[in-house]
């Protein structure tokens, strides 16, 4: 399958759906999952770091971790694919929707509207228990992390742990166009990692798999195109 006959599919295609992972951001110099033991989670175990009772063990530990994480993604720039699909979408309004696995905000700063985070996002912070009416976070106690300084309530950063569920309305949106749309790009992802790889599987449209890797949703594509999304996508978008 060469790039002129998918850009063909995707002039015809209605209703686009593009589904990026952590690949698609490491272009940019976002640490990916896969690099644990050389890149986010090199001196922790994951369970201390990203689960709610690894939160509550050590709120400082988590918080300073996370900070760090934040500070790090604030340094590096949406790369040639985040721009070519923002691109696409100001030329056409409302035919392509980006559904995302990563929390850094690439696409977002891109420009690209409507972006469903299905993992949240890391700039974001939320509670840590239900808030209660003395709970504004526009009046927090300092510290790491801040907290309600009535009752106590600690924020935690906006992003999906292990063991929790994803954003009930980011996931039925990102189902919906999923099911309905004509073509679906799927960017940088391994594919391994559910309930998001179900979606290019639950698709009655053409899935094309853009990846430099073999991933576990090449056996569902129509299409599968070897190369980065930063090389690739300013190629097949443009017009």
């Amino acid at each position: 399958m060469n790039t002129a006959e998918v850009r063909q599919w995707l002039r015809a295609a209605r209703t686009i759906v593009l589904l990026s992972g952590a690949g698609m951001s490491a272009e940019s110099g976002v640490p990916t999952f896969r690099d644990a033991q050389a890149g986010l989670w090199a001196d922790f175990r994951p369970e201390d770091l990203a689960t709610e009772q690894g939160f509550r063990a050590d709120p400082r530990l988590v918080w300073d971790w996370y900070q760090s994480r934040r500070e790090g993604v604030a340094r590096v720039q949406p790369n040639a694919g985040h721009l070519a699909v923002a691109a696409f979408q100001q030329r056409h309004p409302g035919r392509l929707l980006v559904v995302t696995q990563n929390v850094d905000g690439l696409h977002q700063r891109a420009g690209s509207p409507g972006v469903l985070a299905l993992h949240g996002n890391l700039a974001q912070d939320k509670w840590l228990e239900p808030p209660r009416r003395c709970c504004d976070p526009a009046r927090l106690q300092e510290g790491r992390p801040p907290c309600c300084p009535a009752c106590g309530n600690q924020r935690r950063p906006a992003v999906v742990w292990f063991g929790e569920m994803l954003p009930e309305a980011e996931l039925a949106a990102a189902e919906a166009a999923a099911g309905a749309c004509d073509l679906m790009l799927v960017v940088g992802t391994s594919g391994v990692v559910y309930p998001a790889a179900g979606l290019a599987r639950a698709t009655r449209g053409r899935v094309v798999v853009i990846n430099p890797e073999p991933s576990a949703l090449d056996d569902a594509a129509d299409a599968v195109l070897r190369g980065t999304s930063a090389l690739l996508l300013p190629d097949l978008l443009e017009e």
